[in-house]
């Protein structure tokens, strides 16, 4: 028996229940596909018994890394067409744009809506901190090997962001310098052809055939999601037990309690006031996107499902979403830098016994604006955006630790505010440009992205 065969036969007496579990799983999942179940159906039950499995498996004591496995193959998969997928959408999408006010009309639009929101988030995180004090009799020792993460400064940010060799900053998964070499290079395509139409169509013409390939991969992708859900979820149900999350259930019950404030009232007034449609209908459209950006923890990793939710469902147009889409996951980030810098700064001040003052309110909103921009797409960096407002008001960063525990969990709440509050930017910024084709949204023309057959 060959080396392959032994590792794989120890692999399966390792995990032997969890390996059962997941052929089981999947199987059922296949079949579901196969009598063509809805997607979205597809997906919650992914969850739900994901969700049962890991805490299963987390009473029993029993090792889950063969579920787990497939979660990150999933997550890896789909993040393999974050820089390709960045880098030609938005050069087609600022390419189709006829001049250069047209870049910096749309561009506008798409960041007052991006910080507005992410104000908005802030507001509503203190708010309900405040009434909830999360932290109130908490006593806690901070871990002896946690380390802040260091705060750049001004000219290292400004520098990174910029592309000194577009190729080395994609294969380090650089999103943002990416972006903006897509930018530049659309910025020049735009200018040589309003002089020589002929010289750059053999480019446009590239660029459009490598969307629509690229679309094609991320289907295939995509059609994994119900899978990647049942691992990824179960394997985050199995890593916390119930006595991390009753000692700070305060924190958990604020944070998404406020997430859920801003989902409701913020986004859900946004569509109902100023694109004038049915946020029920909006919302249940845009389930796919919500769901795998809960359980993937990556803004990043939602951008394919997210592109084809605000084309195929919310019916916008391509030219709107290939912008902001891709620049949303990069610089929108309402769950992690509005409401969790909020809720994490009240909570320091309550457990180290600080208070704050209204002057603190004010900074710590107009800080966390500020610190959102830049964020990374990706499961973790909140902890930037928190440290810088930690710093400004002079709160100690042992608060970031104490939370620790339970971050990954509010994490999952953060990214599906995230990627909705750019779903929702799309929508707002199409009604205003007149590219959101109403008639088909409210015929419920709900394309299921081509997932129905795996």
């Amino acid at each position: 028996m060959g080396k392959i065969e032994n590792n794989l036969l120890a692999a399966i007496e390792t995990n032997g229940l969890s390996f059962i579990v997941s052929v089981a799983v999947f199987g059922l999942l296949f079949y579901l596909a196969r009598r063509r179940v809805n997607f979205g159906v597809r997906v919650l039950i992914g969850l739900g018994i994901g969700l049962a499995a890991g805490i299963l498996f987390q009473n029993l004591d029993l090792e889950i890394k063969g579920i787990s496995t497939f979660g990150a193959i999933y997550v890896s998969l789909i993040r393999m067409l974050v820089i390709p997928l960045v880098f030609v959408l938005v050069l087609n999408s600022i390419a189709s744009l006829t001049s250069l006010d047209d870049l910096r009309k749309i561009g506008f639009k798409t960041f007052a809506w991006f910080l507005g929101t992410t104000g908005a988030a802030s507001v509503i995180g203190l708010v309900v901190a405040l009434l909830f004090h999360p932290g109130k009799g908490i006593a806690q020792e901070v871990p002896e090997n946690f380390a802040p993460r260091e705060i750049p400064t001004f000219s290292e940010v400004v520098l990174d962001l910029v592309p000194s060799n577009p190729i080395n900053e994609a294969a380090n998964g650089k999103v943002i310098p990416v972006l903006i070499f897509a930018i530049f290079l659309a910025a020049a395509l735009i200018k040589t052809g309003s002089k020589n139409a002929e010289a750059v169509k053999p480019v446009r013409d590239f660029i459009q055939s490598s969307t629509q390939v690229l679309h094609q991969a991320v289907k295939f992708v995509i059609r994994l999601t119900p899978y990647g859900v049942f691992a990824l979820i179960a394997g985050a149900a199995s890593r916390y037990g119930w006595e991390t999350l009753q000692e700070l259930g305060s924190v958990i019950v604020s944070s998404y309690a406020a997430l859920i404030l801003h989902f409701v009232l913020v986004f859900g007034g946004l569509v109902l006031l100023v694109a004038k449609v049915n946020p029920v209908r909006f919302f249940r459209k845009i389930y796919p996107t919500i769901a795998v950006a809960f359980t993937t923890r990556s803004s990043y990793a939602t951008l394919p499902v997210n592109l084809e939710v605000i084309t195929k469902r919310l019916h916008v147009s391509p030219r709107i979403a290939s912008f902001v889409a891709p620049l949303g996951a990069s610089v929108n980030f309402n769950g992690c830098g509005g409401v969790w810098p909020a809720i994490v700064a009240v909570f320091t001040a309550e457990v180290f016994g600080i208070h704050l003052t209204v002057t603190d309110y004010v900074i710590l909103v107009l800080v966390s604006i500020i610190s959102s921009i830049g964020v990374a797409g990706v499961p973790g960096p909140a902890v930037i955006s928190t440290t810088v407002v930690l710093t400004a008001l002079g709160l100690p960063l042992e608060g970031i630790a104490i939370v620790a525990g339970v971050e990954a969990l509010i994490d999952m709440g953060r990214t599906a505010v995230n990627a909705t509050g750019t779903t929702v930017t799309s929508l707002l910024v199409a009604h205003s440009e007149g590219e959101f084709d109403r008639k088909a949204f409210n015929r419920g023309e709900d394309e299921e992205i081509a997932l129905n057959a795996v």
